[in-house]
């Protein structure tokens, strides 16, 4: 019982300062395990970024720290990301976060110049956080044929429901942006190398920018007209796009009580009665 009061209350707490985080990856349906400071470079609170001009907005707080493990995988291979709200498993988004999920890739020893490997919006039924919701919480894309090496994956969920005035005009408002990058090591030698130019964090995303101001509630342009920002998905990724659906449902079959990384309380698992 007291476990099981300090996790209700460690998480009532996060859960009143959190949003959105990443927790794990999945590799060809096969779950890779909480992966949140040993192969995400994790952010120490699920806080979105809202000013376009910080340099949080290429990996999230602490993006720009290595972690200590990466995902292999080859060409080919379907990498999912798995997002929460406060836990895996969990609701995963507020319903009123409508937004796209959008994710890029990089070298990870590069010159920050990122190639926009996918990307989900408004489908003319639902938005792509909708669709994740459903999901619970896991999209996946296809490992395009790349050089052997080490890359970044950086996942980004978009909110847009206070995007409807610019957070330089009301910083308490503005379009949410919740980056994660994942390290993620390509065994296989492909010959497509990435794109010269591509996106820069920060840098691409401006005021001006479509996708970044945008009116979801009454008065506001229809949803399908709806434009993500950055550049166009890289041509060699669409050969085999990806999607947003289940794969799996964490191999411990717990759900983990997420507190800040660093922390000085270990994240708990939580016994759902499953095992």
């Amino acid at each position: 019982m007291r476990l099981a009061s300090f996790i209700a209350l460690a998480s009532a707490v996060v859960g009143n300062l959190a949003h959105l985080d990443m927790y794990a990856v999945w590799v060809n349906n096969i779950d890779q395990g909480n992966g949140r400071g040993i192969y995400i470079r994790s952010p120490p609170s699920n806080y979105p970024i809202k000013d376009l001009t910080s340099p949080n907005l290429r990996c999230n707080v602490n993006g720009d720290k290595a972690v200590p493990k990466s995902i292999s995988v080859k060409y080919g291979d379907k990498l999912t990301f798995e997002w929460g709200h406060h836990a895996r498993g969990d609701d995963i988004i507020d319903p009123s976060h409508k937004g796209p999920i959008l994710v890029y890739m990089a070298p990870a020893s590069g010159n920050g110049n990122w190639t926009k490997v996918f990307e989900a919006n408004f489908n003319g039924v639902s938005w792509a956080t909708e669709r994740l919701r459903d999901a619970r919480g896991q999209h996946s894309i296809f490992i395009p044929d790349v050089p052997a090496g080490d890359y970044l994956f950086r996942a980004e969920i978009i909110a847009l429901h206070e995007a409807d005035t610019y957070y330089t005009n009301n910083p308490a408002r503005g379009v949410q942006l919740f980056p994660a990058c994942v390290q993620v090591k390509v065994t296989s030698n492909g010959q497509k190398a990435l794109p010269a130019g591509g996106a820069v964090f920060p840098g691409t995303y401006k005021n001006s920018s479509p996708g970044i101001f945008f009116n979801l509630y009454k008065g506001g342009p229809p949803h399908a007209s709806y434009y993500s920002p950055g550049p166009v998905t890289w041509y060699e990724a669409k050969l085999k796009d990806g999607y947003i659906g289940q794969v799996g449902t964490p191999h411990s079959k717990r759900l983990v009580a997420a507190l800040p990384v660093g922390s000085a309380v270990v994240p708990t698992e939580v016994p759902t009665g499953e095992d």
